[in-house]
């Protein structure tokens, strides 16, 4: 019984045809045209049978490798010639440069196996992009700002490299803020919403990546405070929430501003012989009332939503770097190197 379990169609349909042999209901003849084989080759299907049952009509073959299957050496050396000299090549160019240079023959859809297996190429199906469905904007302004940096040669040749702070606003499309900075750091981006806070007021909610400015890893179930990061307890002592997308693709409004600032901007800066993050920010609100009026919306519902600052609500105690530490029975406390650093302050 266990054999017919591992007995294929085909040689099911061998075991009936044998077995009406057998029986005398089919002849031997008869049973070969049926099963498209020679009388001889019946024949040594009945011998096998007659000597080890059903299991005899089993291939022998049967979990052994093949014999066209090549070793594991020419393998790896077809490979490590593909990621030499043909690491762009799809299977079916690479095959015919196999042969016609090297001259090495392997089947197309073998190699292509082989390089899909090793990582070297991938089906176009793969490839393809995922579509995300857009999200709808939100009604008014101030009710979630998208926030993010872009790390760009701003002022091309003319200067460092630096990173351009951005705050969308994700019902209009309209810059609410710019701060060119030397990277994405604390300190400025504390600087950047302070100023922001200052000029609008504040939103709900702020809209960001996981960078680590925004999201810390070693959150508490215990204390929600305790989990935060610097900017993260700042707006959480003003009640205001941040929300860190998953995607880029979430926080599409301000990733394509970002595109188009890296073109736009850069060009507006060369115009003016911008070369440093003073006088670059200096231009910074000439530049967003010329784009937010080419390209913001107006937003489906008029009320803004920005909040006024509350009395007991300190703007400048909240955008700060703040230290928790335990008081000694001298009433010291330590600080570890580094916790001086003039931006830090």
């Amino acid at each position: 019984m266990s054999c017919l379990i591992t007995m294929s169609q085909k040689e099911l349909n061998r075991l009936e045809a044998v077995q009406k042999i057998k029986d005398r209901r089919l002849s031997v003849i008869r049973a070969a045209e049926m099963l498209s084989l020679s009388r001889s080759h019946m024949h040594r299907l009945l011998q096998a049978y007659k000597r080890d049952g059903a299991s005899g009509l089993v291939s022998r073959k049967r979990g052994q490798p093949s014999n066209r299957r090549h070793s594991d050496e020419f393998r790896n050396a077809v490979l490590d010639l593909i990621r030499e000299r043909y690491h762009d090549f799809g299977p079916t160019l690479a095959r015919e440069k196999l042969i016609e240079l090297h001259p090495i023959a392997v089947g197309k859809e073998t190699l292509r196996q082989w390089m899909t297996e090793a990582g070297i190429w991938t089906s176009r199906r793969e490839r393809k992009q995922r579509i995300y469905q857009p999200r709808a904007r939100r009604d008014c302004l101030g009710e979630l700002v998208q926030i993010d940096g872009s790390h760009h040669w701003w002022f091309e040749n003319r200067g460092p490299k630096c990173a351009l702070l951005v705050y969308i606003d994700d019902a209009t499309g309209k810059l609410l803020h710019l701060r060119f900075a030397p990277s994405e750091n604390t300190f400025d981006y504390l600087q950047a919403t302070k100023t922001y806070l200052e000029e609008w007021g504040k939103p709900i909610a702020f809209y960001s990546d996981k960078h680590g400015v925004f999201r810390s890893t070693h959150a508490s179930e215990k204390d929600r405070t305790s989990g935060l990061t610097q900017f993260g307890r700042a707006l959480y002592e003003l009640n205001i929430d941040i929300i860190c997308a998953n995607t880029p693709q979430a926080k599409g409004r301000v990733e394509r501003a970002n595109r188009t600032l890296q073109d736009r901007l850069v060009k507006e800066l060369r115009l003016r012989g911008i070369s440093t993050l003073d006088d670059a920010n200096a231009f910074a609100p000439e530049f967003m009332a010329d784009f937010n009026r080419r390209f913001g919306k107006e937003p489906r519902n008029p009320k803004d939503m920005h909040r006024l600052l509350a009395e007991h609500e300190n703007l400048d105690g909240a955008m700060c770097r703040k230290e928790v530490r335990t008081l000694s029975q001298s009433l010291t406390l330590a600080l570890r190197q580094g916790d001086f650093h003039p931006r830090s302050f």
